[in-house]
């Protein structure tokens, strides 16, 4: 192995010198798009043939049931064993790295989401494998930039490459990958970055193309074309989409949150949410895994067989279909939310875009059962998919350019947009961030579409400080001060304790007058002129935050503190806004920023 790897580095010398920094960055998208994609491939393999093992002809119906429960068991397991008892899962994983870790994922996490997430949801879990492939592909983005020795923008273009590799893979569908990682990863985009994204994207597209068969692939063939008379429909659908987005992340965060915190215990939190999730799925079995058979089923016309398992199939008609639709649409988010709260590892892309599909369905058989329309049903749930994922995952270009890349073709283009744009605008007036960014955005761990914000949060208060002010002791007096102040050029000073506890501050301006007084200076004690700040800063402390306190304090100076409450020095808004402006000057293109070279 050291050998291979040492041939490796030889052969990335001579590559570096043979080749312009663009050319090498097109190689390493390659190599990322390849390896991202075969985990994708590796990822949709394990869950296709679990799931088929699982649904094989047996003389118990219900023996599925008892698989979920041993899914979480077996995810707690692997997860407590290997991998110190958490999983960070999702996109904010993966944005919180790209703003508070130079973009650095852990290697580790190259394989323990393909790991836990296939038992989870192979098994039966209610939730999405998106996520992981997100985060999987982003780790090997991260980690082959590490190994070929790139610089954080690059780093984190190469973690969007990733990203998009893995979404081309598990959807056949590369222009998505490429919108997915500039719409949710890549905040600030820059035209030169869309080639690497598209070449890595292609990569991972072609790898599930030639190795997966079409029967793991999640596409569809249109039924009936568009019809212009349909959109007075298709504008209901998006408001519709937009409330029950909006109705999934509360209700899956409730849910999450009061499994997790049931009981201390893992394993038994396991297998007591896992009882639950048995519970529903025997109501309603369409809930069990990610449920893209049944979707297959809505959009292409074949709705009865999505209650094959149902245990009261034979009592079903249209309006009793109805009642099982809706009620699924309502439980999804509960289920979704006891699998990963339980410990499973999973995401919401899949499980967001089953309530779209079953959410259109609805409304159109709904209108079909009243005989005086004929929507089409299919074309609904394909819609109905795009808006429901463009409000719970705040992606609503990925979701038009995947419903249209899996329906092969643009036939539904119009609606797409309609509904998705609808369905968006309406979660975004009542919640500005996505429910798996909004705590992070809100405590400055991610980077948003805020371009001050995001330069901001790359810095805390501890890499802004000025050091060399002097201090002053709270037991000292005016002499002592006056002393100090002959040998600086400073107008402010600290005060503090016999142990470097801050106290206090005295300003030049405010002892002027007691200065050139005719009294005796060592008469005139320390604490009897010392003041408060307007505020104090902590080291950690967020830019953001500092901001904002010297915006309501009107001051240019504040001190910094430790958590002991020692005093570290000042922070100023001048060495701020050099801080801002030479971050401002680092996002040029990353191809400009060096000549090329041969």
């Amino acid at each position: 192995m050291k050998k291979i790897v040492l041939i490796y580095q030889q052969f990335l010398n001579r590559l570096r010198q043979k080749t312009n920094r663009l050319q090498f960055m097109m190689y390493a998208a390659v190599i990322t798009g390849l390896i991202a994609g075969m985990g994708a491939v590796l990822l949709k393999t394990i869950v296709h043939f679990l799931q088929a093992w699982i649904n094989r002809p047996v003389q118990h119906d219900y023996i599925y049931l008892v698989f979920p429960i041993i899914g979480l068991l077996i995810t707690v397991f692997i997860t407590n064993r290997f991998f110190n008892g958490y999983i960070e899962r999702g996109v904010g994983m993966v944005l919180r790295a790209i703003a508070r870790k130079s973009a650095f994922i852990p290697l580790s996490d190259t394989y323990k989401h393909i790991i836990t997430s296939s038992i989870t949801v192979g098994l039966g879990g209610s939730a999405g494998l998106e996520a992981p492939i997100v985060a999987t592909g982003s780790a090997i983005g991260s980690n082959t930039a590490r190994i070929h020795g790139m610089e954080y923008r690059e780093r984190s273009l190469l973690l969007a490459c990733g990203a998009a590799a893995g979404i081309a893979a598990v959807f056949n569908a590369p222009i998505a990958g490429v919108i997915f990682a500039i719409e949710i990863l890549l905040t600030e985009t820059i035209v030169s970055y869309f080639i690497p994204l598209m070449i890595a994207s292609v990569t991972g597209a072609l790898c599930s193309r030639i190795i997966l068969q079409e029967s793991f692939l999640f596409n569809f063939r249109l039924r009936e074309a568009f019809d212009y008379n349909n959109v007075p429909f298709y504008i209901l659908l998006g408001f519709a989409a937009g409330f029950i987005s909006l109705y999934y992340s509360r209700l899956f965060k409730k849910a999450e949150k009061g499994v997790h915190h049931m009981t201390r215990n893992s394993y038994t939190r396991a297998i007591v949410a896992g009882i639950f999730l048995a519970a529903i799925l025997f109501l309603f079995p369409p809930l069990f895994g990610e449920g893209y058979a049944t979707v297959s089923m809505l959009a292409n016309d074949q709705a009865m067989q999505i209650a094959e398992k149902f245990f009261a199939r034979e009592y079903l008609n249209d309006w009793t279909l109805l009642a099982f639709v809706g009620a699924i649409i309502l439980l999804k988010p509960v289920a979704a939310g006891i699998t990963l709260g339980a410990g499973g590892n999973g995401g919401n892309f899949a499980p967001s875009l089953f309530v779209g599909a079953y959410l259109g369905f609805f409304l159109s058989r709904m209108a079909n059962n009243t005989k005086w329309l004929q929507l089409p049903e299919g074309n609904f749930s394909l819609v109905g998919m795009a808006g429901v994922l463009s409000g719970v995952m705040y992606c609503p270009l990925t979701a038009i350019f995947l419903i249209a890349e899996i329906t092969n073709g643009y036939e539904l283009f119009i609606p797409l947009m309609i509904v998705s744009a609808i369905s968006f605008f309406i979660v975004k007036h009542f919640e500005p961030y996505s429910m798996e960014t909004r705590q992070l955005a809100m405590e400055g761990q991610i980077f948003t579409h805020r371009k001050e914000d995001n330069i901001l949060n790359q810095f805390t208060a501890g890499s802004f400080i000025q050091d060399k002010y002097d201090s002053i002791g709270i037991d000292s007096n005016l002499a002592d001060l006056i002393v100090i102040i002959n040998k600086s050029d400073r107008n402010i000073f600290a005060v503090t304790d016999k142990d470097n506890r801050y106290v206090g501050i005295i300003e030049l301006n405010d002892i002027k007058k007691k200065i050139f007084e005719p009294v005796n200076h060592q008469q005139i004690a320390i604490k009897s002129i010392v003041k408060k700040a307007a505020a104090t800063i902590q080291e950690e402390e967020s830019m953001k935050k500092v901001m904002e306190k010297m915006d309501i304090t009107q001051s240019w100076y504040l001190p910094v503190l430790n958590k002991e409450r020692q005093f570290l020095g000042f922070l100023s808004k001048t060495r701020i806004f050099e801080k801002y402006r030479e971050a401002l000057a680092n996002q040029a293109d990353i191809y400009e920023s060096e000549s090329d070279h041969q």
